[in-house]
């Protein structure tokens, strides 16, 4: 091999390194992200609570770091949810579900795509759940569903408030009924939750979108969602192909969606936890009053009933 073929073989391999793209896998482990302006280093967008300090970005986070930021460092419970039988109909396309769930699960260190915690804020006790988008997008299936009720049930029987905060595209497609049966029973537990004066509250996060929209994240007493957060039930391309017009600059954007009153706040994620602790308890002190002038009267009807008979 003569020096002019060397330098040729040099320059192919300095070539394909150049041009070789950057797998998933090495983008989640490397340090620097993308945003506005270019990379940004992961460690300084955490110290800004994951939100961009140039365009006001709020990057997506986990449900870890979601309840970081509202109860404090690891200051919160996480509970263990039933775990139904996976992949109940033998999905398979390009890959097996099983492999789906046992990839997704490595990757997130979670069982399922939906965490529930207790915490405290403002020395309110709260129940709460959030979805991971590196779960499956953060579908839905039986496995959530459970995760979900179970979180109901425990805010139920301790008496306290219940905070869903949204994420994912929907129901999930390798479960089928299974998954759509999911908005059912969530609307059913989030109806039993106010039979018992509890207050619902709902942080919408990027992207929520399809049934999840449909069901659950939008039956809350309040509804707060982060700046620039997607909220949809279908694509904004399948809308304007339906309707045959332009779409309004911004569509689908939560600012956009509290103009229409799906929303009722928008919350940056610095003020999130002291917002919610706010709201929380002028909601508890109202559904107390309730409660005591629902006994007051229950008490002069029985003294009624008395007189009468």
């Amino acid at each position: 091999m003569n020096w002019i073929t060397k330098i040729i073989k040099a320059g192919e391999k300095i070539k394909s390194a150049i041009h070789k793209r950057a797998t998933k896998e090495d983008i989640a482990n490397s340090d620097w992200t993308s945003c506005c302006r270019g990379p940004i280093l992961k460690k300084n967008l955490e110290e800004n609570l994951w939100v961009c300090p140039d365009c006001n970005k709020h990057h997506r986070i986990n449900p870890r770091q979601r309840f970081d930021t509202l109860f404090g460092k690891n200051n919160y419970e996480v509970f263990k949810t039933p775990i139904p039988k996976d992949d109940p109909l033998n999905w398979t396309d390009s890959k097996s579900y099983k492999d789906r769930l046992k990839s997704a699960r490595k990757k997130t260190d979670m069982d399922c795509g939906m965490m529930v915690v207790s915490g405290l804020i403002d020395n309110i006790k709260i129940t709460a759940v959030a979805s991971d988008f590196d779960f499956l997008g953060a579908s839905m299936a039986a496995a959530e569903g459970e995760a979900f009720l179970y979180g109901i049930q425990y805010a139920i029987e301790n008496k306290t408030p219940f905070l869903c905060v949204s994420a994912g595209g929907g129901m999930r497609m390798m479960e089928s009924l299974i998954s759509l049966s999911q908005m059912t029973r969530t609307t059913l537990a989030i109806n039993e939750l106010k039979n018992n004066n509890l207050p619902y509250l709902v942080c919408i996060t990027d992207p929520t979108a399809g049934g999840i929209t449909a069901s659950y994240a939008m039956l809350g007493d309040i509804h707060i969602a982060e700046p620039g957060a997607l909220i949809a039930f279908a694509g904004a391309r399948v809308i304007q192909g339906t309707v045959k017009e332009e779409l309004p600059e911004g569509f689908q954007k939560s600012e956009y969606v509290e103009k229409t009153g799906f929303v009722d706040l928008i919350v940056e994620r610095k003020e999130l936890s002291k917002k919610i602790g706010t709201l929380l308890s002028i909601m508890l002190k109202k559904n107390s009053v309730i409660s005591t002038e629902e006994n007051e009267t229950t008490e002069n009807t029985q003294s009624l009933s008395k007189v009468a008979s």
